[in-house]
């Protein structure tokens, strides 16, 4: 049954974009990145906060692994791809908005989708009854500016919406303009999505995937010069704001006590200058396995059922999200494939003390590249820096991330020990793949492993 104080609780999941680990001010960045983070901060102070929660190397995989509960090296969603090219969660997956959409829960995704860009694959297929947002990535809002862009061999880039059971609309294309507009829209829908089903007393999921902090990192024109800092700084002061205004929204129907409220980031920060984030402590960005691209920030507020104010370093993953949201919905996990994510539930209630997970393998695409256990990584594959490599490795690199979080000292002669257990869990997922094939990236809707 649901664990919820009466009814089944409603889910806020605002996921932004691109987010490092040391941008926000509860995770020591905030004032210091020129851009103080309030509310953030504040909601972090209600519920939990995460040192060591993992994502996927980039915004696909991510999405995908929180939407199925499965490594994307399983599901084929491996990498951004351009408009008209193959893309995204086959039909065959089920995703979790269909999971709690099945035991009566209203469904919204309000932002970035990035897993599929045609009929059959938009979040109105995928088990969500309304869809605002981008398709693809923010990215592609420079194309209209830039020279020597032609419509006639890229198609035109737009903001979209659709309810289930109708065709998806294209609304209007997504410039320059509207990439800086975009995220007081995806606030503003938000907000009347939860008003609405709060009145109706109907549970609720919104899944809010912003677009900042992603290149070009633009800020709304209400907050253009707000921090004195620059355009990304200016922009991670909205992206605090509209958190804030979802919160105030929350809280003011009376709803607070009712709603497990999420805020995390889809990989690590943007290694493109003049972009590039901050992963504070922690070595790398996006597109690589180092721990900037792995740990993100991640705070979860349920009063009444999260203690406030908790920071934990235990080791919790992306794919997790999948079976203990499941789990607080009531819903039945899918018996006909293997789910990589653990029930965190008890963990996240206090009911045991430790992270139900002890690692994880992690993949590039479709190349391990490293495996982390406890307060080991193990990486097969050096690039520490994207697009500077790879150095696949005779040897693997072996580090202690208490010791060393910069990942600069290797201990695999000293500290061999820690090869066996890493080991056997890279072999138990391998033969998991074999066990059961990974979906190829780009197959057919009616593929079927």
């Amino acid at each position: 049954m649901p664990e919820a104080n009466d009814g089944l609780p409603n889910i806020v999941l605002i996921l932004a974009d691109n987010l490092g680990w040391g941008e926000l001010g509860c995770y020591g960045g905030g004032a210091l990145r020129g851009a103080p983070t309030p509310r953030i901060d504040r909601l972090a102070a209600e519920g939990a906060r995460f040192t060591n929660f993992n994502v996927e190397s980039d915004c696909v995989p991510t999405r995908s692994a929180l939407m199925t509960g499965r490594h994307p090296i399983r599901t084929g969603a491996l990498q951004s791809v351009p408009a008209g090219l193959p893309q995204g969660i086959i039909p065959w997956e089920i995703t979790l908005a269909q999971l709690v959409s099945g035991r009566g829960y209203a469904t919204g995704c309000f932002g970035k989708w990035h897993l599929g860009d045609r009929e059959g694959r938009y979040p109105k297929d995928r088990g969500f009854d309304e869809w605002y947002g981008i398709p693809r990535t923010s990215n592609e809002s420079m194309f209209t500016a830039s020279p020597g862009f032609d419509p006639e061999v890229v198609p035109l880039p737009y903001v979209m919406e659709g309810e289930a059971g109708a065709p998806a609309r294209n609304l209007h294309v997504y410039d320059l303009e509207a990439r800086r507009r975009i995220d007081g829209e995806i606030t503003a829908r938000t907000i009347e999505f939860i008003g609405r089903q709060v009145r109706a007393r109907r549970p609720f999921f919104a899944y809010v995937p912003i677009t900042q902090l992603h290149y070009p990192t633009l800020p709304h024109p209400q907050f253009a010069g707000r921090s004195g800092a620059g355009d990304f700084a200016d922009a991670m002061i909205e992206m605090d704001c509209r958190v804030g205004e979802i919160l105030d929204a929350v809280d003011a129907l009376g709803a607070a006590g009712q709603t497990l409220f999420i805020f995390g980031s889809d990989n690590g920060p943007e290694f493109r200058r003049p972009w590039r984030g901050t992963a504070g402590p922690w070595m790398g960005t996006y597109h690589t396995s180092m721990e900037g691209a792995l740990r993100v920030p991640f705070i979860m507020r349920w009063p009444g059922r999260i203690a406030p104010g908790a920071v934990t370093n235990e080791i919790v993953h992306i794919v997790d999200l999948y079976p203990t949201l499941a789990r607080i919905a009531g819903a039945k996990l899918p018996a006909d494939r293997p789910i990589d994510g653990v029930d965190q539930l008890d963990f996240l209630l206090g009911r045991q003390a430790r992270s139900a997970r002890e690692g994880f393998v992690y993949y590039i695409k479709q190349e391990l590249r490293a495996a982390k256990w406890r307060d080991w990584k193990m990486h097969l594959v050096w690039e520490p820096e994207p697009n500077q490599g790879p150095n696949h490795l005779e040897s693997p690199l072996l580090f202690n991330l208490t010791r060393d979080p910069k990942e600069e000292t290797d201990v695999g002669t000293e500290a061999s020990w820690v090869r066996g257990p890493i080991r056997r869990m890279i072999h138990a997922f391998q033969q998991s793949l074999k066990q059961h094939p990974p979906i190829p990236p780009g197959a057919a809707d009616d593929y079927l492993p």
